[in-house]
């Protein structure tokens, strides 16, 4: 998950889309409590959430980190993360979106989840891009 869906129920949910999105985010966060989801991260997703201005959202976000992740890519993977994200930003994502997508697929995850639209467009052969309600329609826990 990137830094988008950790921070969707902190968003306003009048918008049915937000809603949903917050709801199975939750739902999915449930099962990676219960052990029946991994969790990946990065240090790309440790120094996005370090530098989220909101006190309470960052602690709550770092302390689910803490307790969950499962595969940890560190910062000693750096280079091969900037080669992988180099290929990615090619295709148009940003450096920091390309940067998370890369450690995902070095921490050999099948899924990549997100809320942002720029970043569910991307297609890869080498990991699957969805936002949480489409990860819902395929995950059996």
């Amino acid at each position: 998950m990137d830094n988008c869906c950790y921070n969707r129920p902190y968003d306003n949910q009048t918008q049915i889309r937000i809603s949903l999105e917050a709801q199975a985010k939750i739902f999915i966060q449930n099962a990676i409590k219960r052990g029946k989801i991994e969790l990946a991260s990065s240090f790309v997703m440790r120094h996005e959430n370090e530098n989220n201005p909101f006190t309470d959202k960052r602690n709550a976000i770092g302390d689910f980190l803490e307790k969950n992740v499962s595969i940890f890519i560190s910062s000693d993977k750096r280079p091969e993360v900037q080669n992988i994200a180099e290929e990615i930003m090619s295709t148009g994502i940003k450096s920091a979106d390309a940067a998370h997508i890369a450690c995902a697929i070095l921490a050999e995850c099948d899924y990549f989840l997100t809320t942002d639209d720029r970043v569910l467009k991307y297609r890869s052969d080498k990991i699957k891009i969805l936002n949480p309600v489409e990860f819902l329609k395929i995950l059996e826990v």
